[in-house]
């Protein structure tokens, strides 16, 4: 039965100050760099074929810590189509003064409707429309080769996949947080629908 595991990246440093990072290619805090340690303790064991991350160092580097904490070696593939939304106009901000600037009821309806994009950026929607071609292709087409699949990307391209996996509709995946480092493991048949799902804490 392949598996696929899916981790957010490491707290980043402007995770840590509350800003806005989309495709900003901000580096690890070391409470990020941590995450990424446990959670390379908690896959030691696993035995993957194959990893995918985006084109950003934060996951990038989340995936070099949890492989060399595992100690494996397995291909990498980096993909822009895992990359953050895109916060357009407000990457770099920090979210309270947003709210202040315009508005709480706006900022939240920016980060929570599934279809409602920030100025300049992507809505849930825009990032799912390009994550999920990806995942469908690539990532489902190793597991459905049997291929045990490890992912380090980002809080809302990993929302999109799990919205697909679990068959979330747009309004229960407003509801759904993926924490940073925690890896979600996934036990799929071979036509990639899921058997069994869990969180490594």
């Amino acid at each position: 039965m392949p598996m696929l595991v899916l981790v957010r990246h490491g707290q980043s440093i402007w995770n840590a100050e509350d800003r806005f990072t989309g495709w900003v290619d901000v580096p690890l805090s070391e409470v990020g760099r941590e995450e990424a340690r446990r959670a390379g303790e908690l896959l030691s064991g696993f035995d993957f074929q194959v990893a995918y991350t985006s084109a950003l160092r934060r996951a990038q580097d989340t995936l070099t810590i949890m492989l060399d904490t595992m100690g494996v070696d397995v291909p990498v593939i980096r993909d822009a189509a895992l990359n953050e939304r895109m916060y357009g106009d407000l990457q770099g901000l920090n979210k309270q003064d947003t709210r202040e600037k315009y508005g709480a009821e706006i900022v939240h309806l920016w980060r929570r409707s599934y279809d409602i994009s920030p100025p300049g950026g992507e809505s849930l929607k825009d990032t799912a429309a390009r994550t999920l071609p990806f995942f469908e292709r690539a990532i489902l087409g190793d597991v459905r080769q049997g291929k045990n699949v490890l992912v380090s990307a980002h809080g809302n391209s990993n929302r999109a996949i799990v919205m697909k996996l679990d068959g979330l509709s747009t309004d229960e995946v407003l509801n759904l947080n993926l924490d940073t480092g925690v890896p979600y493991v996934y036990r799929l048949d071979a036509d990639g629908r899921v058997i069994e799902k869990s969180e490594l804490r």
